[in-house]
Protein backbone atom coordinates (compact mmCIF):
# COMPACT_ATOMS: atom_id res chain seq x y z
CA UNK A 1 0.00 0.00 0.00
CA UNK A 2 0.94 3.52 -0.52
CA UNK A 3 1.83 5.08 2.45
CA UNK A 4 1.49 8.58 1.32
CA UNK A 5 -2.70 7.74 1.87
CA UNK A 6 -1.95 7.83 5.49
CA UNK A 7 -0.85 11.47 5.09
CA UNK A 8 -3.88 12.24 3.01
CA UNK A 9 -5.86 10.40 5.85
CA UNK A 10 -4.43 12.84 8.73
CA UNK A 11 -5.01 16.13 6.75
CA UNK A 12 -8.26 15.57 6.22
CA UNK A 13 -9.30 17.26 9.18
CA UNK A 14 -7.52 20.24 7.93
CA UNK A 15 -9.43 20.13 4.71
CA UNK A 16 -12.93 20.29 6.75
CA UNK A 17 -11.98 23.13 8.81
CA UNK A 18 -10.85 24.89 5.45
CA UNK A 19 -14.19 24.48 4.03
CA UNK A 20 -15.99 26.13 6.57
CA UNK A 21 -14.08 28.86 6.91
CA UNK A 22 -15.71 32.23 7.43
CA UNK A 23 -19.04 30.88 7.24
CA UNK A 24 -21.42 32.16 10.20
CA UNK A 25 -23.90 30.46 11.94
CA UNK A 26 -26.72 30.90 9.56
CA UNK A 27 -24.49 29.95 6.78
CA UNK A 28 -23.90 26.40 8.29
CA UNK A 29 -27.54 25.96 9.18
CA UNK A 30 -29.12 27.19 5.55
CA UNK A 31 -30.68 24.26 3.80
CA UNK A 32 -30.13 24.50 -0.11
CA UNK A 33 -33.68 24.86 -2.28
CA UNK A 34 -34.54 21.34 -3.37
CA UNK A 35 -33.69 22.06 -6.96
CA UNK A 36 -30.03 23.55 -6.04
CA UNK A 37 -28.44 20.01 -6.92
CA UNK A 38 -26.64 20.02 -3.64
CA UNK A 39 -27.60 17.87 -1.33
CA UNK A 40 -30.37 18.19 1.26
CA UNK A 41 -28.90 18.66 4.32
CA UNK A 42 -27.60 21.80 5.45
CA UNK A 43 -23.55 22.80 5.90
CA UNK A 44 -24.11 21.93 9.63
CA UNK A 45 -25.24 18.82 9.19
CA UNK A 46 -22.87 17.70 6.47
CA UNK A 47 -19.89 18.28 9.10
CA UNK A 48 -21.55 16.72 12.02
CA UNK A 49 -22.08 13.86 9.68
CA UNK A 50 -18.70 13.81 8.78
CA UNK A 51 -17.90 13.73 12.32
CA UNK A 52 -20.05 10.92 13.49
CA UNK A 53 -19.19 9.26 10.59
CA UNK A 54 -15.31 9.28 11.77
CA UNK A 55 -15.52 8.47 15.25
CA UNK A 56 -17.27 5.18 13.24
CA UNK A 57 -14.67 4.85 11.02
CA UNK A 58 -12.10 5.26 13.52
CA UNK A 59 -13.40 2.16 15.35
CA UNK A 60 -13.55 -0.20 12.97
CA UNK A 61 -10.43 0.20 11.69
CA UNK A 62 -9.11 -0.26 15.67
CA UNK A 63 -10.85 -3.20 15.10
CA UNK A 64 -9.73 -4.67 11.90
CA UNK A 65 -6.22 -4.08 13.19
CA UNK A 66 -6.78 -5.57 17.09
CA UNK A 67 -9.21 -8.05 16.20
CA UNK A 68 -9.54 -10.95 13.75
CA UNK A 69 -12.16 -10.25 10.94
CA UNK A 70 -14.29 -8.09 13.33
CA UNK A 71 -18.25 -7.70 12.00
CA UNK A 72 -18.64 -3.76 10.66
CA UNK A 73 -22.00 -2.84 10.85
CA UNK A 74 -24.02 -0.10 9.11
CA UNK A 75 -25.94 2.81 10.27
CA UNK A 76 -28.79 4.89 8.79
CA UNK A 77 -27.26 8.55 8.44
CA UNK A 78 -30.69 10.57 7.75
CA UNK A 79 -32.11 8.59 11.05
CA UNK A 80 -28.76 10.17 12.90
CA UNK A 81 -29.39 13.51 11.29
CA UNK A 82 -32.75 13.33 12.53
CA UNK A 83 -32.34 11.73 15.70
CA UNK A 84 -28.57 13.35 17.31
CA UNK A 85 -29.94 16.73 16.48
CA UNK A 86 -26.77 18.29 14.24
CA UNK A 87 -28.12 21.72 14.17
CA UNK A 88 -27.41 22.12 17.95
CA UNK A 89 -24.12 20.54 17.91
CA UNK A 90 -21.38 22.91 16.86
CA UNK A 91 -19.72 22.83 13.49
CA UNK A 92 -16.16 23.70 15.25
CA UNK A 93 -16.85 21.29 17.95
CA UNK A 94 -17.30 18.23 15.01
CA UNK A 95 -14.49 19.35 13.33
CA UNK A 96 -12.02 19.41 16.10
CA UNK A 97 -13.30 16.06 16.34
CA UNK A 98 -12.41 14.69 12.90
CA UNK A 99 -9.07 16.32 13.43
CA UNK A 100 -8.27 14.78 16.44
CA UNK A 101 -9.36 11.21 15.37
CA UNK A 102 -7.49 11.46 11.99
CA UNK A 103 -4.24 12.48 14.10
CA UNK A 104 -4.84 9.66 16.58
CA UNK A 105 -5.44 6.80 13.91
CA UNK A 106 -2.13 8.16 11.58
CA UNK A 107 -0.58 7.65 14.33
CA UNK A 108 -1.63 4.01 14.84
CA UNK A 109 -1.25 3.36 10.97
CA UNK A 110 2.39 4.79 10.53
CA UNK A 111 3.73 2.03 12.80
CA UNK A 112 2.16 -1.00 11.56
CA UNK A 113 3.62 -3.38 9.20
CA UNK A 114 2.55 -3.46 5.74
CA UNK A 115 0.61 -7.08 6.50
CA UNK A 116 -1.57 -5.00 8.71
CA UNK A 117 -3.21 -3.10 6.07
CA UNK A 118 -4.48 -6.75 4.35
CA UNK A 119 -6.12 -7.38 7.64
CA UNK A 120 -9.99 -7.31 6.98
CA UNK A 121 -13.50 -6.84 8.93
CA UNK A 122 -16.72 -8.11 7.06
CA UNK A 123 -19.27 -5.33 6.74
CA UNK A 124 -22.90 -6.06 7.34
CA UNK A 125 -23.39 -4.81 3.39
CA UNK A 126 -20.55 -3.84 2.13
CA UNK A 127 -18.54 -6.99 2.98
CA UNK A 128 -15.07 -8.04 3.29
CA UNK A 129 -13.21 -4.96 3.47
CA UNK A 130 -8.88 -4.19 4.31
CA UNK A 131 -7.91 -2.20 6.65
CA UNK A 132 -5.61 -0.35 3.70
CA UNK A 133 -9.22 -0.09 1.38
CA UNK A 134 -11.02 1.59 4.80
CA UNK A 135 -8.32 4.56 4.86
CA UNK A 136 -8.80 4.79 1.23
CA UNK A 137 -12.81 4.87 1.57
CA UNK A 138 -12.60 7.03 4.80
CA UNK A 139 -10.61 9.30 2.13
CA UNK A 140 -13.33 9.53 -0.09
CA UNK A 141 -16.13 9.55 2.04
CA UNK A 142 -14.64 13.08 3.43
CA UNK A 143 -13.94 13.83 0.15
CA UNK A 144 -17.64 13.18 -1.43
CA UNK A 145 -18.75 15.88 1.23
CA UNK A 146 -16.39 18.45 0.94
CA UNK A 147 -17.82 18.48 -2.59
CA UNK A 148 -21.35 19.21 -1.50
CA UNK A 149 -20.14 21.71 1.01
CA UNK A 150 -18.27 23.81 -1.42
CA UNK A 151 -21.17 23.09 -3.92
CA UNK A 152 -23.55 24.66 -0.93
CA UNK A 153 -20.73 28.02 -0.44
CA UNK A 154 -21.14 28.78 -4.39
CA UNK A 155 -24.76 28.52 -4.53
CA UNK A 156 -24.52 31.20 -0.92
CA UNK A 157 -22.17 33.47 -3.05
CA UNK A 158 -19.46 32.30 -0.51
CA UNK A 159 -17.19 30.12 -2.79
CA UNK A 160 -13.69 29.77 -1.68
CA UNK A 161 -11.98 29.63 -5.29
Amino acid sequence: MDRSIIDLYEGGGAKLRQAISNLTREDLLCRPEADAKVGKWSIQEVVIHLADCEQEFCSRMKRIIAEDNPTLLAFDENKWVEALHYDDTPAEDAVMVVELLRKRIANILRKLPESSFARFGTHNKRGKITLGEYVKSANEHLDHHLKFIHAKRAKMGKEMW
